[in-house]
């Protein structure tokens, strides 16, 4: 690897070592009003932002998840701690799976163990699953290494000036490839879940016209 291309694998894997996330510890142990959640979200989870202006969670896309049942209604306009564990799983999930995806895979969760009076309550769920985050993490540090080092081998016969980009590209691809098959094994594990008649008629909506 050049100068250049060590630069930009070494940021990317310092950018990744920096992933962290919100500790059940550091939630408030209070209930909060609206503006104290997305302001809560938002100085927790900033590091996630693409963009400076980005919004992690407005007033706006809360409710939307009230609306089509990702949310449990507030308590006399307050949300809870379970209420924020929710919010940071939708968080992480809708960036990736469409409105009715995530209701499917929430809605056991939230009918089982929000409001949960013994041990196996959410933060339960929440620790159980953000317990793998170091060594997903270590995990994804070194096949991102490998699949670099297989795009840099691309292209070698390219015009000089296109060489760099096209290299680039390659890298760029080999991910897109991976998070398109891991999305479709997502979807295909929440259709398992999803009972039979919700799930024709989830199908049914997505297909495109003349298709359904």
């Amino acid at each position: 690897m050049t100068i250049d291309t060590k630069d930009m694998i070494n940021s990317i894997l310092e950018s990744v070592s920096r992933i962290d996330y919100i500790k059940p510890e550091d939630l408030p142990n209070i209930d909060l009003y609206m503006d104290q959640v997305t302001t809560f979200m938002e100085s927790s989870l900033a590091s996630t932002r693409r963009y400076p202006d980005d919004k992690v969670l407005t007033k706006t896309m809360i409710n939307n998840y009230a609306k089509n049942n990702l949310l449990p209604s507030p308590e006399k306009k307050r949300y809870s701690k379970e209420h924020l564990l929710l919010l940071i799983f939708i968080y992480y999930f809708k960036n990736i799976l469409s409105i009715n995806d995530i209701q499917a895979l929430l809605e056991p969760i939230t009918e089982k163990y929000f409001k949960s009076e013994d041990d196996k309550d959410l933060t339960y769920i929440y620790n159980e699953v953000f317990s793998m985050e170091k060594s997903q993490i270590e995990y994804l540090k070194k096949d991102l290494v490998k699949r670099y080092t297989t795009a840099e081998g691309t292209f070698e016969d390219a015009d000089e000036e296109d060489k760099a980009f096209l290299k680039r590209f390659s890298f760029i691809c080999l991910l897109s490839f991976d998070v398109y098959v891991k999305k479709m094994i997502i979807e295909q594990i929440i259709d398992d879940i999803r009972p039979k008649e919700q799930a024709k008629k989830v199908k049914k909506e997505k297909a495109p016209k003349g298709e359904k």
